[in-house]
């Protein structure tokens, strides 16, 4: 089951789509059993023709930024192409944007968001698997990550290496193998599909987190198996509780967006 800090960002109001409701009055959200493309619908149809919600719509850069109602802070980085997911071939193309390095740029706005200052440590970046997201448009989660996370990280700071490795610990109850990262290029996707025999193949089946280390980056990777659809959101908060110094509640496990 995975935890409720994955009701994800792709909890999007269906709203956004007719651009007549507003936060407070949206209570439909889109999950599996709703409109899988309303991601892409939303940046495609509304976000390209200069209207809301998008804080950033940059098609010289293929990519936009969209402030998420799922959490005060968490934004949504996407391409302004259609590139479904994980699984996506095109991210296999070094001539793609780099779209990890592109959401880490916007880090600052989380922070702007809750209107103080976040330290980069407890900040994240997240893209879930095929399996594990409810919309059919790549997204990258820049949010705050978990307090009980970064723990777990920097306890095992010291054996994280250039070399992937299955970290001692299992985060939020799942195995995730980690390697570390000098710099967020190449793109983080490039560095996964270099560890896989069949990229091409494999590369849908993998969730990715990214979150500071040492003077870089450590690089998370679980895979879809059994009852764990891989979503690496999972291991990021919403609430940014550490910041806001509010003690966390757990709700119902829920699927993830």
């Amino acid at each position: 089951m995975l935890s409720a800090r994955v009701a994800s960002g792709l909890t999007l109001l269906c709203g956004l789509l007719t651009g007549g409701a507003s936060h407070a009055l949206a209570a439909a959200v889109v999950h599996k059993d709703h409109d899988p493309d309303a991601l892409w619908k939303i940046v495609h149809q509304k976000c390209a023709q200069g209207t809301k919600p998008c804080t950033i719509y940059d098609a010289s850069r293929h990519i936009a930024l969209l402030h998420s109602i799922e959490g005060r802070g968490q934004y949504l980085l996407i391409p302004t192409d259609k590139v479904t997911g994980m699984e996506s071939a095109a991210l296999l193309q070094a001539s793609q944007p780099n779209y990890f390095a592109e959401a880490w740029s916007y880090r600052d706005r989380v922070g702007v968001s809750y209107g103080t200052s976040i330290p980069e440590t407890m900040l994240s970046l997240a893209i879930n698997s095929e399996k594990g997201r409810s919309q059919n448009q790549l997204h990258i989660h820049l949010d705050c990550l978990a307090p009980e996370i970064r723990e777990a990280l920097d306890r095992d700071a010291s054996r994280i290496g250039a070399s992937w490795m299955t970290l001692p610990d299992a985060l939020d109850g799942h195995r995730y193998r980690a390697r570390y990262l000098t710099s967020l290029d190449p793109s983080p996707f490039l560095v996964l599909a270099s560890s896989l025999q069949h990229p091409e193949m494999e590369m849908g089946d993998h969730t990715l987190v990214v979150a500071p280390l040492r003077s870089g980056y450590v690089l998370l990777d679980d895979v879809a198996q059994g009852s764990d659809r891989a979503s690496g959101e999972e291991l990021q908060d919403h609430a940014c509780h550490a910041v806001m110094k509010t003690p966390e509640v757990r709700a119902p496990a829920s699927k993830a967006g």
